[in-house]
């Protein structure tokens, strides 16, 4: 089993329709979500998620790999070496 990494994943949706598809992958992958913040920017259409995770890299991959096969969903992250 590989060691736990700790990290943010930042996640920007640009079209509000695909919501309801991000927040049922997050609720799957919520055994490694150790907090979340949401912000919609009104102003520019789009919505921002912020996440704290905590989980191994096959479950960190997996987890940015299905919401960034979302269309309209860019996903970025930053993540500590092994813990």
């Amino acid at each position: 089993m590989t060691a736990n990494r700790i990290g943010v994943i930042g996640i920007v949706v640009e079209n509000r329709e695909v919501v309801p598809h991000v927040n049922q992958i997050l609720s799957e992958y919520a055994a490694i979500i150790v907090g979340r913040m949401g912000i919609p920017y009104r102003e520019k259409n789009i919505s921002v998620i912020s996440l704290i995770v905590d989980g191994n890299t096959d479950a960190l991959g997996a987890l940015t790999g299905k919401l960034g096969n979302l269309p309209h969903v860019t996903v970025k992250s930053a993540l500590t070496k092994s813990f």
